[in-house]
């Protein structure tokens, strides 16, 4: 994922954690916030409970590209954390790439697809 498009800053962490909403699934957790800029970022956070450096570091990319493949169709201006659970270290790629759908669905960040189609072509692409 591109550095732009990531949260990096452990303030800006924070101010999610405490001024946004958070949505629970069995494989992560996402908190999101509005963050008055013109692109939506990510972070991607592990707790010491799922494992050892090495286990963490494989759900963080994992949840890195789940992120990736759904980039494009979240809206912009938002601030979006997932944070990994343990059973995301079992989990299958489909059943991590729908558990963040869900997420991003119930958070109401994810855009139809006749909704972007409209925009661009009212931007003549």
């Amino acid at each position: 994922m591109n550095r732009r498009y990531r949260l990096s800053s452990a303030t800006d962490f924070q101010r999610v954690w405490r001024t946004g909403k958070s949505y629970a699934h069995p494989l992560v957790v996402c908190a999101v916030c509005e963050n008055d800029m013109d692109v939506t970022r990510f972070g991607v956070t592990t707790r010491r409970g799922i494992g050892n450096a090495v286990i963490r570091n494989r759900a963080r990319r994992r949840l890195r590209a789940a992120l990736q493949q759904l980039q494009p169709q979240v809206a912009n201006g938002w601030d979006i954390i997932v944070l990994a659970r343990p059973a995301l270290l079992d989990a299958d790629w489909q059943s991590i790439l729908s558990g963040i759908t869900i997420l991003l669905k119930r958070a109401g960040l994810l855009e139809k697809e006749h909704e972007r189609a409209r925009r661009s072509t009212q931007r003549g692409h």
